[in-house]
């Protein structure tokens, strides 16, 4: 493995475990695509610093629990914005 991708990857690790943020925002922040970071993430990081490693897995692990509900909360949200192009008078409630 080379060494940028070692260095990468110990800095995304503790980017996650500062930042708790998605896969997705680190990967707009590191410049890179999300399936690089999950790949750094889940198989890389346990090879290079695996305590690291295990406060990664505790965030990661915390996202995908609650994944439905920001996959729910997405849609509701979609659903407002047609809503408000529809009719310009809506006003949301909450």
């Amino acid at each position: 493995m080379h060494d940028y991708i070692k260095e990468r990857t110990i800095k995304i690790g503790k980017y996650v475990v500062e930042t708790r943020q998605t896969v997705r925002l680190i990967a707009k922040e590191f410049g890179v695509s999300k399936s690089t970071v999950h790949k750094d993430l889940t198989e890389r990081l346990p090879e290079i610093n695996p305590e690291l490693y295990n406060q990664v897995k505790d965030v990661l692990n915390y996202h995908k629990s609650i994944r439905h509900l920001r996959g729910g909360e997405a849609t509701r949200n979609k659903y407002r914005e047609d809503k408000k192009t529809e009719d310009p008078t809506f006003k949301p409630v909450g």
